[in-house]
């Protein structure tokens, strides 16, 4: 074992291995591109759904459990349909990674903003506040931590699950599992789920980071207050 870990730390740190386009550099800028588009993706399709329902109160049996189905698929097997379905490119990676990180972003968004006190927003239309307002300036705002929460086991998710795109023989961090898989080289196959498991460690604390710089806690031993913002004629 003693053996394993330093052969492992010699690769990681191995000059050769970080260079050329199969060095861990392009391969980690390769794995962030899938990671952050997909997420990207799924959080333009999974955001105004969880709104619109956690707003309205209308369609959220339907939309969660279309969610939750695609959190269901076997990823592997969706990549391998839509590749039969479309052919050789990134597309059905990108599917599956999508459909798996959209359930977690509606569901946290949905959420929030079901946990948010009707009193506040009753308050903020007795003040004059638009539906439009009243979800801008008070349900998102209110309902954010756990809006980034879905966000942040999205991405977490979406990264984990990118080794996908080597075994429709793309790229990534998963070039190393899977070529070391098939070379059983278990200091690569170890390598890669190593940097894969870094890369998301540190994207999320990239995501809880910005989350504390936009909404900074209150200071201790002072109450929130839950009055919405007032609204000028």
């Amino acid at each position: 074992m003693y053996e394993l870990f330093k052969d492992l730390g010699g690769w990681l740190v191995s000059g050769a291995q970080w260079s050329g386009p199969d060095g861990i550099g392009h391969r980690l800028a390769e794995h962030l591109q899938y990671s952050l588009l997909a997420t990207l993706i799924a959080a333009a399709i999974a955001l105004p759904v969880g709104l619109l329902i956690g707003h309205t109160g209308r369609g959220a049996f339907l939309a969660i459990n279309l969610s939750s189905f695609g959190r269901a698929l076997p990823t592997v097997g969706l990549v391998v349909l839509v590749f039969l379905a479309g052919g050789l490119s990134m597309t059905p990676v990108y599917v599956a990674l999508v459909a798996l990180a959209v359930p977690a972003i509606v569901t946290n968004t949905y959420a929030g903003m079901t946990a948010v006190d009707p009193e506040v927003k009753d308050a903020a239309r007795g003040q004059g506040m638009r539906g439009h307002q009243v979800l801008l300036q008070v349900e998102i705002p209110l309902a954010m931590p756990l809006i980034m929460t879905g966000l942040r086991l999205a991405l977490i998710q979406v990264v984990a699950t990118a080794t996908i795109a080597a075994y429709v023989s793309f790229g990534g961090l998963g070039r190393y599992v899977f070529d070391g898989l098939a070379q059983r080289d278990l200091v690569q196959v170890l390598g890669g789920a190593v940097l894969v498991a870094v890369v998301a460690v540190v994207l999320d604390l990239a995501l809880a980071a910005l989350h504390r710089a936009l909404f900074p806690l209150r200071p201790a031993g002072r109450r929130a207050t839950s009055r919405p913002p007032r609204t000028t004629a």
